[in-house]
């Protein structure tokens, strides 16, 4: 007998009712702040031909030859500093706010739902958390990066890893996916209210720069869609503030090799604005719904260092949105747009009826294997 090739469920059983599931996707984090717990997570993501668009062979060379014996032994001592009693902020908050989402979507609905935290890079893995919510019977997935301007770096790794996964099922489930969401309405008014909180409290600065993470020029230059949705995001901030259009900044962080990168660069322009009089900045990062190394360390420490070592007088970094309310109010409104006519309102559900079918389900495959036990019970459920 030729060798299966696609991983089945052994222990199917008929009359189930079928659930709905969620995949939060993240990016990823090491398991510790450590040189060894980083070679195996920056192997995976350097390795990741989305983010590296190199020939497979160069770059093999270039990242075990130059990069992993050197980098992780740095990375590892910036991610020690931003280490809690929880460990990783970005999988802490990101396990919150999946819980959040569970209970909060679960509300007013009769049809079995659940959230699972899947990660591209480290874990829990994407496959892992597919693979818990097929055991938890959801036969519908919708997959909500946290990631609000698609990029192919980011959002497009994700629905590659979740492909590849899918790839490998025998039965594959119905899926969904939620690209990007840099304008929904939601998004910016809670990046707006986040920032004009500060402003009530201790005054307005006189430049805002929001900062995103930077992709190779090449990239956009290819058509990735990125560079376009970051400054839409600026905009709508501005307007949403009522903020003169040239005191809103749009800046790229954590380059990465010697290509050309988006410009301009977040640490150049920290230390630029001094020099043109501008002493007092706020700094922001839409691209980053959840605090993590890029924004605690690069920005909130470095950048901050840079600013004020050349002549900048304030520098306040306004934190990502995390577990704000309206954060969390738009993510569970996002995700019940995307669930439309998956799941039925709990006025409307019968579960007494599910279950009797369910049940009715299985006296019938219970009476065909009884016909013949040569013939297979997945015949009508």
């Amino acid at each position: 007998m030729p060798k299966n090739i696609y991983r089945g469920e052994p222990g199917f059983v008929h009359g189930e009712v079928p659930g709905v599931g969620i995949l939060l996707a993240n990016l990823g984090t090491p398991e510790a702040p450590t040189a060894k717990a980083l070679r195996p997570y920056l192997r995976q993501f350097l390795g990741d031909p989305r983010v590296i668009e190199l020939p497979r062979l160069m770059w093999w060379l270039i990242l075990n030859l130059f990069v992993l014996p050197f980098r992780p032994k740095k990375s590892a001592a910036l991610y020690a500093s931003i280490w809690t009693a929880e460990g990783s902020p970005l999988l802490a908050v990101s396990r919150r706010i999946a819980l959040v989402l569970e209970e909060r979507l679960r509300q007013g609905i009769g049809t079995p739902l659940h959230v699972e935290l899947g990660m591209t890079y480290g874990e829990p893995s994407i496959p892992r958390s597919l693979a818990t919510l097929r055991d938890k019977g959801c036969r519908k997935v919708l997959v909500l990066p946290l990631f609000p301007h698609y990029s192919s770096t980011s959002t497009g790794a994700v629905f590659d890893a979740v492909m590849k996964e899918l790839m490998t099922w025998r039965r594959v489930p119905e899926v969904r996916t939620v690209h990007e969401f840099h304008d929904e309405p939601g998004f910016v008014a809670a990046l707006a209210a986040s920032i004009r909180e500060v402003w009530e409290r201790e005054g307005e600065p006189e430049m805002l720069v929001t900062s995103y993470h930077g992709i190779p020029l090449r990239y956009f230059l290819d058509g990735d869609p990125y560079h376009c949705f970051c400054h839409q995001t600026t905009r709508l901030i501005a307007e949403e503030l009522g903020l003169e259009r040239e005191r809103a900044l749009v800046t790229f962080q954590s380059l990465f090799g010697k290509e050309p990168w988006l410009k301009p660069p977040t640490d150049k322009t920290m230390a630029a604005l001094p020099k043109r009089g501008v002493k007092r900045v706020d700094v922001v990062c839409p691209g980053f719904s959840i605090d993590c190394l890029e924004t605690l360390e690069e920005i909130d420490k470095l950048n901050r260092e840079i600013f004020l070592a050349a002549g900048g007088e304030r520098f306040r970094y306004v934190p990502a949105l995390n577990e704000r309310e309206d954060h969390l109010a738009f993510l569970t409104e996002l995700a019940r747009r995307h669930l439309g006519g998956w799941v039925v309102a709990r006025d409307a559900w019968d579960d007494g009826a599910a279950c009797a079918e369910a049940a009715a389900s299985r006296e019938r495959a219970e009476a065909l294997r009884a016909v013949s036990e040569n013939t297979p019970a997945h015949g009508p459920g």
